[in-house]
């Protein structure tokens, strides 16, 4: 595992002194002699503009190391370059950092970049629009959070967490336009999931003493 992170963070170098030896290799010897550095080199540096460090990025983001992760992330110079899924990733990890320093715009920005991307790994595309729906709400544009948690939803998410947020902030959602019913039965769903996060954990608490107390 170590050794492939560390390949993946010094491909780039990597590739060019083997292209460099490559070439030296071919005018001295013969370019028959360097054909094996020169694909080498080449897998190195295409590997390195189609997928850049994003594997790393995750890991990082998952230890919680946003500093490492957005590191590794200015690394990426070109990302329109990289290969359309690991592209749609790179633009979700930039509205999810933007999203840790209360950038809403940035976020909401990226995010739509992810998107608009196209053919993005199975389990983002419904990250996706939860993110987008997450964003809409923290600005208060409730119509356009209520649509995309739909989408979300529709599409599925990826854990039990993810999915009793997305069922909480569309039950406070009719809440807020007096929709009684959707609100309980998102709710029902919300603690059916028996999320484990403390966050959502004292979020479901909180909204129990208003739903006991909804009429309908």
């Amino acid at each position: 595992m170590k050794a492939f992170n560390f390949f993946i963070l010094y491909r780039l170098p990597i590739g060019i002194v083997l292209l460099l030896g490559g070439i030296t290799l071919g005018l001295t010897v013969g370019w028959w002699e360097a054909t094996i550095v020169l694909i080498l080199a080449l897998v190195c540096l295409v590997t390195h503009v189609m997928f850049g460090p994003m594997r790393m990025v995750q890991e990082a983001v998952e230890a919680g190391d946003i500093e490492r992760a957005t590191a590794l992330m200015n690394q990426v110079k070109f990302p329109k370059l990289l290969y359309k899924p690991i592209r749609s990733v790179y633009y979700f990890m930039q509205s999810n950092m933007a999203m840790y320093s209360n950038d809403l715009d940035k976020a909401e920005s990226t995010i739509r970049q992810s998107i608009n991307s196209g053919s993005p790994m199975k389990e983002y595309e419904g990250m996706q629009y939860f993110q987008l729906g997450t964003i809409a709400y923290q600005k208060n544009d409730l119509k356009t959070a209520d649509q995309n948690l739909k989408i979300a939803m529709k599409k599925g998410l990826p854990d039990k967490e993810n999915t009793a947020a997305a069922l909480l902030t569309l039950s406070s959602i009719a809440m807020s336009r007096r929709d009684f019913k959707s609100a309980k039965e998102y709710f029902r769903r919300a603690k059916a999931q028996k999320p484990t996060t403390a966050q959502i954990v004292n979020q479901i608490k909180e909204m129990d003493k208003y739903i006991s107390r909804m009429p309908g």
